[in-house]
């Protein structure tokens, strides 16, 4: 997120003292590698006499420059098997490419395709809430989707469920576990999988409370963590904070020098580290919640309990992990947790179809990592008694059947019934994130009031100034001109549209509301 003339003097830096020292990192080994095969015609020829076929696994997640290698060690030759599953793209952050095998049968016109649609690790229930999930999917990579097929006995239906706050989210699942390892499910065939490593505490905290064994896979333990130590040292040095400064604000301010920047970073290892410094900010705000005259002092000896509370044994047991983390792996039970907005699909991917698509794909790779068991669950806020509602995932419609008990509480684009949100237009279902936001089809005609819309982004202009963070931060286009054709009467009107939950309502709402009272009485008068 900074300069670009500072990332550029940064990789010039980084290059310098490689360059220095004499050293390769692995971008550098595949770039070598390229170089010498395509410029060395004895280098490449010995390679390719001595390696005659390839077999490349995972090939979607291939970047551009390891299919540069792959070309070169190849030459004009077509020896070559790829295996790969354009529906399990989930690390486009990173470089992956899935282009590399949607185009694979033009590249090679000879290729036989053979489409793998036995699954023979989950059971038929487990496959059909895959198989609905990605039947969803837009784009081109939605475009190869497969309908695979259960070969396994049956077994349960997935569950779902919805509770009041995380505490008790994680509660349940440590309850619902303790009852599969008492029947005789191994600790080690369950896995508790959830979208940010920050969101791993409160099971850790749970699951040491109820006497489960467990293992963070993927980083450590969340107050372990190299980036979660520094932001305490920094918080403790801190003392007390400026007088006056609310300890929300506090605690960025003195996080922003060890990584909490503005807008999320690239790449996975920067990210997961930016996620659990925000996880800071959000216990912050927590915090203030229930002692409003905290400062950076009480912080501080909150997080030090919180660390020491959360340090159990290492030993084989219960699985914790990321998404991503969990990518290639299974097990007998899977719980997949905290699916709300704002979190899958995460916030930072809003107005980003493409990245709101990636995310569903990471939902896909998490339920077909369960054999037999399948749990969906959400929370409605972080704390007890907390006021910030939140919405469970977009990404849960059409999962949940009709008859659930969860289907009939009306949370967010769903209607009442957990029917499909429809168009306010057409009245036709509404697919897509962006469709949704609207309440209408793509294709069907706005009602934006542009001059409302005009005072909005003003509004959004002076706001995003003040807090000195990019104008998306407070509210993306797709937002304000979903507020701007729905014209929101009231707060209960306002939250209805994805995007605005009540950290937001409760920081922007009545200044929101007030712009659109005020184009109302302006058409009044008119």
């Amino acid at each position: 997120p900074g300069p670009a003339e500072q990332v550029a003097a940064v990789y010039a830096g980084y290059e310098e003292l490689k360059n220095r020292a004499e050293l390769l990192d692995f971008d550098d080994l595949l770039l070598h590698t390229a170089a010498a095969l395509e410029e060395n015609r004895g280098v490449a020829e010995e390679f390719r006499d001595r390696y005659r076929c390839f077999v490349v696994d995972e090939y979607q997640d291939v970047t551009a420059l390891q299919q540069r290698v792959l070309d070169a060690w190849l030459g004009g030759r077509d020896d070559l098997t790829v295996v790969g599953d354009a529906n399990q793209t989930i690390y486009t952050f990173a470089g992956a490419d899935p282009r590399h095998l949607l185009d694979f049968p033009r590249r090679f016109p000879e290729a036989v395709v053979v489409r793998l649609t036995r699954d023979y690790r989950s059971t038929p229930q487990v496959v059909s809430a895959a198989n609905t999930l990605i039947g969803a999917a837009r784009g081109r990579v939605a475009g190869t989707r497969l309908q695979l097929v259960g070969q396994l006995p049956p077994g349960p239906d997935p569950r779902f469920q919805e509770y009041d706050d995380e505490p008790a989210e994680a509660a349940a699942v440590a309850r619902a576990i303790q009852r599969l390892v008492d029947d005789g499910t191994p600790a080690a065939e369950i896995a508790v999988l959830f979208r940010v490593n920050a969101q791993s505490e409160v099971y850790e905290q749970a699951l040491t409370e109820a006497g489960i064994p467990y293992q963070v896979r993927g980083g450590e333990r969340f107050f372990s963590r190299p980036e979660v130590r520094r932001a305490m040292t920094a918080v403790r040095v801190a003392g007390t904070g400026p007088e006056g400064a609310a300890l929300p604000d506090a605690v960025r301010a003195v996080l922003e020098p060890v990584g909490l920047t503005a807008e999320p970073p690239g790449g996975a290892a920067q990210r997961a580290q930016w996620e659990s410094l925000l996880a800071l900010v959000e216990l912050a705000e927590e915090l203030v919640g229930v002692e409003p005259s905290a400062d950076l002092r009480r912080f501080s000896a909150e997080l030090d309990a919180r660390a020491d509370a959360a340090h159990p044994p290492t030993v084989q047991g219960v699985t914790l992990a990321s998404l991503h983390a969990a990518k290639g792996l299974e097990w007998d039970a899977v719980y997949l947790v905290g699916l709300v907005d704002g979190t899958l699909p995460i916030q930072h991917a809003e107005g980003d179809d493409a990245a709101i698509e990636e995310e569903r794909r990471l939902l896909y790779v998490g339920i077909t990592r369960a054999r037999r068991l399948l749990s969906l669950s959400w929370a409605l806020s972080r704390q007890p008694g907390g006021s910030r509602r939140r919405r469970r995932s977009r990404f849960l419609y059409g999962l949940i059947p009709d008859e659930h008990p969860a289907a009939r509480v009306p949370t967010g684009g769903r209607t009442a019934g957990g029917a499909k949100p429809r168009c306010r237009v057409c009245g036709k279902p509404l697919i897509g994130a962006t469709a949704i936001k609207m309440r209408r089809c793509d294709d069907c005609p706005s009602h934006v009031d542009v001059e409302l819309l005009d005072r909005l982004k003003d509004w959004r202009r002076s706001a995003a100034k003040e807090q000195q963070v990019p104008a998306y931060v407070v509210f993306t286009d797709a937002t304000l001109t979903a507020i701007a054709e729905q014209r929101p009467a009231d707060t209960s009107a306002l939250v209805s549209i994805p995007g605005i939950g009540a950290n937001k309502l409760d920081r922007y709402g009545e200044a929101v509301l007030a712009l659109v009272a005020e184009g109302d009485d302006r058409a009044n008068l008119s």
